[in-house]
């Protein structure tokens, strides 16, 4: 009678990282986590880009005094935020699928 002997943490590694569902995975993230990333930071970077090539754009009064580098500037934490509310919806996604993967990989 020959026993089995158990998979090394390596064995399993590689066995999850070669699985079609760890794949899915790291591509859902990237769907979610590249774009909103690339997003952001064009979106930060645009107020002092056009303050600086367009000025006479952003001085244009919006109401009384407030101009629209000020409303361009407040938008931004509405932006943060709006990603940030975003985030832990598509990150329960991401969890129940690490979660499918590591239940397959603890079935004996």
């Amino acid at each position: 009678m020959s026993k089995s002997t158990p998979k090394s943490q390596r064995d399993v590694w590689q066995e999850v990282a070669s699985s079609s569902e760890f794949r899915d995975l790291v591509h859902a993230k990237l769907r979610v986590v590249i774009p909103a990333s690339l997003f952001f930071i064009i979106y930060y970077f645009a107020l002092p880009i056009l303050v600086g090539y367009a000025p006479a754009l952003m001085e244009r009064k919006i109401i009384g005094n407030v101009n629209l580098a000020y409303l361009f500037a407040l938008s931004q934490f509405f932006v943060a935020w709006g990603i940030a509310a975003f985030y832990p919806r598509a990150a329960s996604r991401f969890d129940s699928m690490a979660k499918n993967i590591i239940d397959k990989v603890k079935k004996p």
